[in-house]
């Protein structure tokens, strides 16, 4: 029975290293394929300036994109939510994807000077001085966190007076 368990044991074993060393191999081809693919970008990258009107998040089918990024694009992931920026460049408006990364840092109603690849923005900079970093959301949490003690602070002084005067 004893070496029954060791075998058993072996083989889960051997399973695991293999499964391991697949992912491996497979995780450093796709790193190579995703390393050519920003070179690629980053070469036919140029600087825009642009003014932009909205950004949000939603799905690729409802984003009006050009029919060519429909047709490359895999059916699966057609219906996943992706960054993208609605902007006026020049006198065009057009819609832009962009990195999730540089999502939260594109100011919406005012003008940017961006990295655009394509339909593909890779990096923004402000035009007048630098962009505002968007708050953490642990910044948010302790910002809202001393709004609330500052307001029971302020409500238990004004008690305090309302009690003063209503003992007068």
């Amino acid at each position: 029975m004893g070496g029954i368990n060791w075998i058993i044991v072996g083989i889960v074993v051997a399973v695991v290293v293999i499964a391991f060393g697949v992912l491996a191999y497979l995780g450093n081809k796709l790193q190579k394929k995703q390393d050519a693919a920003n070179e690629q970008m980053k070469q036919a990258a140029q600087q825009v300036s642009m003014l932009v009107i909205d950004k949000k998040k939603m799905r690729l089918i409802d984003a009006n994109m050009p029919k060519i990024v429909m047709d490359q694009t895999p059916k699966y992931l057609r219906k996943s939510k992706v960054p993208i920026v609605k902007a006026k460049i020049g006198p065009q408006i057009v819609n832009l994807m962009c990195d999730a990364k540089i999502f939260d840092q594109i100011p919406v109603k005012k003008e940017i000077k961006a990295t655009v690849s394509g339909i593909y923005i890779i990096e923004v900079r402000g035009v007048r001085g630098p962009l505002e970093k968007p708050k953490t959301k642990e910044e948010l949490k302790a910002e809202k966190k001393a709004a609330k003690k500052a307001a029971k602070k302020e409500a238990k002084e004004v008690s305090k007076k309302v009690a003063k005067k209503a003992a007068k």
